[in-house]
């Protein structure tokens, strides 16, 4: 795939890291774009990342190879049929939104779906625009590509081939499975993490009380209601259709759990918590012999060189073996997160002292 010329329009957190991580592995690619901003240009060409200095004409974007388009739904919509007719017959039209119904649509009615590859970087950061951006945040992150039928299949290749050159992890699927997936393991349990908060709000004394005594069990599940409000309504209206099937389905899920403690039965209860304890368990830690004992913590740690390696020093430093590292990949609305397993009880309680010790955001778990 020619990346001899990238155009970008939008450089925010997203669209920024992925011009920095271009930059950083194909340093003679020419990068163009267009920002909410000319001061965003004017940063992103100080720091070498694009070309221009300021906003310019959709007419430079005529023989780019590669273009992502990096703002809302609706205005990428927008560009996508401003560029239809500027842009050569071998460019790729991409984009970085985590709903792809919308803009797959607008590729069919702009006859452009065998030019468009559909893109979800599941990675993000607490802090927005190009100043937080970092050539880093595509590594070991999970990113998602979509394609229509019509799409060469040696284009979208090539594209997976040169996204995961950036240090990506590439998952391939249509967007209506997509838009699925995403609504139940991110947008539902947004909405269910909304509403939760909102019960408890709604619920709560005068004095507080629930707000006071609120911990780790409670914040766990809560926190990511602390997303952006106006993100999470484009979501919604973007892909409601997904997420009310979702919002349905879990509302019978409720149900069943309500039947089982109305009816005291002991059985259905703990049915029911074992089926999602096992599942749960089964996303991080596939265990092969179930008599096998975890020992395990969860490390957050800052998406910055070196990191990784300062942490596991730490370890080598007190003589601490471990038996198995997992990088978290989906960091879309959580930080960086490393998973370390030990072999032994003793090494896993050392490691946990000397992280706490050492101001880590750590986590225990021993089974």
């Amino acid at each position: 795939m020619k990346t001899d010329k990238i155009g970008f329009i939008g450089l925010g957190l997203i669209g920024g890291s992925i011009a920095k991580a271009i930059k950083k592995f194909y340093p003679s690619t020419n990068m163009i774009a267009i920002a909410s901003s000319d001061e965003t240009c004017k940063l992103a060409y100080d720091d070498a990342v694009i070309s221009n200095d300021k906003n310019i004409p959709l007419d430079e974007f005529c023989d780019c190879d590669i273009i992502f388009l990096c703002s809302p739904v609706q205005v990428n919509v927008e560009y996508m049929s401003k560029l239809k007719n500027i842009i050569s017959k071998d460019c790729i039209i991409t984009d970085v939104g985590s709903v792809k119904g919308d803009i797959s649509k607008a590729a069919k009615e702009l006859n452009l779906t065998s030019r468009f590859i559909g893109g979800h970087p599941m990675t993000g950061a607490e802090k927005t625009g190009f100043a937080n951006a970092k050539e880093s945040l595509l590594e070991n992150a999970y990113y998602i590509l979509t394609a229509e039928d019509d799409l060469d299949r040696k284009k979208l290749d090539e594209f997976d081939t040169f996204i995961k050159s950036l240090g990506a992890i590439t998952l391939k699927m249509k967007p209506s499975d997509h838009d699925y997936a995403t609504a139940a393991i991110s947008h539902l349990p947004h909405v269910v993490s909304a509403t939760l908060v909102n019960l408890v709000k709604n619920s709560d004394d005068n004095a507080g009380t629930c707000k006071t005594i609120a911990a780790g069990g409670f914040k766990d599940i809560t926190r990511i209601s602390s997303s952006s409000p106006i993100m999470w309504q484009h979501i919604c209206l973007t892909n409601k259709d997904e997420i009310i099937k979702l919002i349905d389905a879990y509302a019978n899920e409720l149900s069943n759990f309500r039947e089982a403690i109305a009816a005291s039965d002991e059985k259905q209860i703990i049915d029911l918590f074992s089926s999602a304890k096992d599942y749960r368990d089964s996303l991080t830690i596939p265990v092969a012999n179930p008599a096998w004992s975890i020992f395990e913590l969860y490390l957050y740690v800052e998406d910055k060189p070196g990191t990784i390696l300062a942490a596991l020093t730490l370890l080598f430093i007190a003589n601490i073996s471990i038996k198995n590292l997992d990088i978290i990949h989906n960091r879309e609305f959580e930080p960086g997160v490393l998973r370390i397993e030990f072999y032994h009880e003793p090494e896993l309680l050392k490691a946990y002292e000397i992280y706490q010790r050492n101001e880590y955001d750590v986590k225990l778990r021993k089974e």
